[in-house]
């Protein structure tokens, strides 16, 4: 029978066959580095999601649901069109790129499409 080994510290595991930790203290500093890792990682991500999203707020205002405008317009203010948090194909095969509650969708003619969808928070 081999013995098996701790994914940190290679002490050996005393217990369940499924186990790969030999203690809490080895359990909670694998997590807290993963959690650590993975922060680092969305970290920079969010914020360019967040600087997109305040972007296209800041064009629309607080009363418009839709506008179309130049692709300059949106260059000019730093905005990432490779950053998105989801997006739709309609059925004309056209597709909108979501940052949260707005979408937009870009023309061939340098034009951009930019909507907000209405969100219904109430639970």
């Amino acid at each position: 029978m081999e013995t098996r080994k701790c994914k940190i510290c290679s002490n050996p595991i005393v217990g369940r066959t499924d186990k790969i930790f030999c203690s809490v203290k080895c359990k909670n500093y694998y997590h807290t580095n993963l959690r650590k890792a993975t922060n680092k990682a969305t970290e920079k991500i969010d914020k360019i999601l967040h600087r997109n999203r305040s972007i296209l707020l800041e064009i629309m205002g607080k009363n418009k649901t839709q506008i179309k405008i130049n692709r300059l317009i949106l260059e000019r203010k730093k905005f990432n069109f490779l950053y998105h948090t989801h997006l739709y194909v309609n059925s004309k095969g056209k597709t909108y790129y979501y940052v949260y509650d707005f979408a937009w969708m870009s023309f061939s003619d340098d034009e951009v499409l930019i909507k907000r969808i209405k969100q219904n928070y109430d639970l």
